[in-house]
């Protein structure tokens, strides 16, 4: 079995990539010959071990140790165009910060392995095509670059106005019509086509049975993730660039994370024009903005002055990627971005922990300590951008003072004193807050 890294598999895609950039409207025609053993042995390398089994029940180990038994027979039916998704078996989590459930689609695990590994090859064509504006799901952007990206939009440029945008049910609305057909427009190999297709329309496993899907993609699959940032690629971002801001006044950008974005304006006028048209070229294409999260927002370093004319002390806050966005000032009185976790994703995380000490307050406090660290570690590596570091030392605070109570509950001979916990915290110290993003290095990470 050759290395995951294979340089004959890379140079592949490098030149698929270096001929999807000179040539932007050629059609591959040919891909399928780079699905290959060596690729869906590395990505099912890739799928982390205690991944949930898909509605077969095989395992990640198991789907490794029966490799040589599957892999052949499913890459001759992908060749012959008789591939047959297996049933995507649906599971729900909450949505945060709020009692509706959010489903999720999970594939079996060959498949899983299999669907990476298309997406690893289409992504080399459509990471040419994909414009700058676009985060979500793209290989060595994230969350952090479209917040850095928008910070830098709104407190260096000619921002007054802010849409801020949700789309109603985006993963279950996309019109499979429409998305074979902007597929189409850079892929004419029958097989990926076909193979495609078949994802599309891979039955729903829930409660033992199966259900047609005639619309959407299910969440949760990583084609899913490059399907559906083609589809806003072409409804979305190129319509933005392409047609809208050649016929407004004043300045606009857009920040599009997955299904969530924000567009930015210098001129009201200019926004409700854009807000107007936004919903028919959505309607278009089956898709609806969600009314409870879009709303236009008077934001920036303008809407700060007229914001007391308005009766207010100060603009209205966005809600982006789990933060609240403020306009606040710096310590030499300069106008400045705020960000703070936003409160329903606070709550989250902190009931999430309290849940975890309950579970674990009979282990040991070696156990303890470490399983506390390593989900802090988490939500300081994700929310630990600059401005927001209050937030951060009150996750710490709530939990270091419930962990001293679940100590307390726990313990026959008496009550765990502030002075006997602060013993035990200087043998297992708690992560303390501290900030991956300051300011100086979310100014360096922003794309523009």
């Amino acid at each position: 079995m050759q290395r995951e890294d294979n340089p004959v598999m890379t140079t592949g895609l490098q030149r698929i990539a270096a001929k999807a950039r000179s040539e932007t409207k050629f059609q591959f025609t040919s891909l399928t010959h780079h699905i290959t053993r060596e690729r869906v042995w590395g990505n099912l390398n890739r799928i982390p071990i205690k991944s949930a089994p898909g509605c077969d029940g095989q395992t990640v180990l198991e789907a490794k140790e029966n490799f040589n038994g599957w892999i052949d027979s499913m890459l001759q039916s992908v060749h012959r165009k008789g591939y047959q998704a297996p049933p995507i078996r649906r599971v729900y989590i909450p949505k945060p910060g709020k009692q509706e459930m959010r489903p999720l689609g999970v594939p079996c695990v060959t498949d899983r392995a299999l669907q990476r590994s298309v997406s690893e090859v289409l992504s080399s064509i459509y990471e040419q095509d994909f414009l700058p504006c676009s985060f979500g799901g793209r290989p060595h952007r994230s969350a952090h670059q479209a917040l850095a990206t928008l910070n830098e939009i709104i407190a260096g440029r000619k921002v007054g106005w802010v849409l801020e945008a949700d789309l109603k049910n985006f993963f279950g609305s996309l019109d499979h019509g429409w998305l074979l057909r902007f597929v189409e427009h850079r892929v004419g190999d029958p097989r990926i086509i076909n193979l495609i297709r078949r994802w599309l329309k891979a039955g729903i496993m829930e409660d033992g049975e199966i259900h047609p899907n005639t619309e959407g993609t299910p969440q949760g699959g990583s084609i899913s993730v490059l399907l559906s940032n083609l589809y806003l690629h072409y409804v979305l971002d190129l319509w933005f660039t392409k047609v809208v801001k050649t016929h407004l006044e004043g300045e606009a950008y857009l920040v599009r994370y997955i299904d969530d974005f924000v567009i930015c304006f210098q001129y009201r006028s200019d926004a409700m024009r854009v807000q107007n048209a936004l919903r028919n070229r959505l309607a278009k294409f089956g898709l609806e903005l969600e009314p409870n999260k879009t709303k236009l927002v008077e934001f920036g370093r303008f809407a700060e002055r007229h914001a007391s004319k308005r009766g207010r002390n100060r603009p209205e806050t966005l809600y982006f990627l789990g933060f609240t966005i403020y306009c606040t000032r710096n310590l030499k009185g300069n106008y400045r971005v705020g960000f703070c976790t936003e409160k329903s994703r606070l709550k989250r995380s902190l009931t999430n922990l309290c849940d975890l000490m309950k579970r674990m307050r009979h282990f040991s406090i070696k156990e303890q300590a470490f399983n506390l660290n390593r989900v802090l570690r988490g939500h300081y590596a994700y929310y630990g951008i600059a401005g927001n570091f209050r937030a951060l030392q009150r996750v710490h605070r709530i939990v270091e003072r419930y962990w001293r109570k679940m100590l307390d509950s726990r313990n026959r001979e008496g009550r765990v004193t502030w002075e006997i916990f602060q013993k035990i915290k200087a043998q297992y110290p708690l992560q303390r807050p501290r900030l991956v993003l300051p300011y100086p290095m979310l100014q360096a990470i922003a794309v523009l």
